[in-house]
């Protein structure tokens, strides 16, 4: 079954191929119940994401468009940047960082570009490549590839070889969902060769992700638990949770 935000995303795809979408409609496109479309609904119109309408939905009049990667990036965001003021904590003087595609890595470039101190950024990351030259003590390095529009950010093979050239001190990994059992899954399956990679070749490898990811599994195994040495997330989890995870080599902070 997909996540929230997956279906979610899909949503908001249909809503950019026509003016509005009907209840049952996505139910039978993304196979769940018309009880969960609702909730969903209702969950996007309190995020600000779209209008609920009679039967279905409709954007905002203040939304003219989203992206699929920006109405992720919307999603959650408090979550996100929690999760980012906790990450900076890490970074050490002239550090050497990677950080993957992924909405939460662009909120934590926002958190990046406000630090004072010398250190290397090495990405994929399109979107937080704008945000990252607004500072300058930031030494910013842009692997290629090939572009993915969508996800504003470079994959493929030439964007894995150019990713291997560097052994990071860290690795911040974006990642969609974890499970203490499954481990780390994602659906973006261009960017799975790239988190693999940076969790290999990096000194510490840490996972940031929402809490509303938790206990979840997406399309395909990325990771398992002992391939990720920290796992960042928001504080809307129990500590009865922190110590299940814990307990299957999944450390929370």
């Amino acid at each position: 079954m997909m996540l929230y935000n997956e279906r979610a995303e899909l949503i908001l795809q249909q809503l950019q191929i026509q003016s509005t979408v009907k209840t049952d409609e996505l139910s039978q496109l993304l196979q769940v119940s018309v009880d969960t479309i609702r909730r969903d609904l209702k969950a996007m119109e309190q995020e600000g994401l779209i209008k609920c309408v009679r039967g279905g939905a409709c954007l905002p009049e203040s939304v003219v468009s989203f992206s699929n990667f920006t109405g992720r990036e919307i999603i959650n965001s408090d979550l996100k940047r929690e999760i980012a003021k906790k990450a900076v904590s890490y970074i050490k003087e002239s550090d050497v960082i990677a950080l993957n595609s992924g909405t939460t890595n662009t909120v934590l470039a926002q958190e990046l570009v406000l630090v004072n101190k010398k250190f290397t950024v090495v990405t994929n990351n399109l979107a937080a490549v704008n945000i990252l030259m607004q500072n300058p003590m930031i030494h910013l390095i842009v692997v290629g590839g090939t572009v993915d529009a969508q996800e504003r950010s470079t994959y493929g093979t030439v964007c894995e070889m150019e990713f291997g050239q560097y052994y990071p001190d860290i690795a911040f990994l974006s990642i969609n969902a974890v499970d203490c059992y499954d481990g780390y899954t994602d659906f973006r399956f261009g960017e799975i060769g790239i988190i693999r990679l940076l969790a290999r070749i990096s000194k510490k490898a840490i996972a940031l992700m929402d809490s509303s990811k938790l206990g979840k599994c997406s399309k395909r195994k990325t990771l398992s638990a002992e391939q990720i040495d920290l796992l960042i997330m928001d504080d809307h989890i129990s500590e009865e949770i922190r110590e299940k995870y814990d307990k299957n080599g999944i450390k929370i902070v």
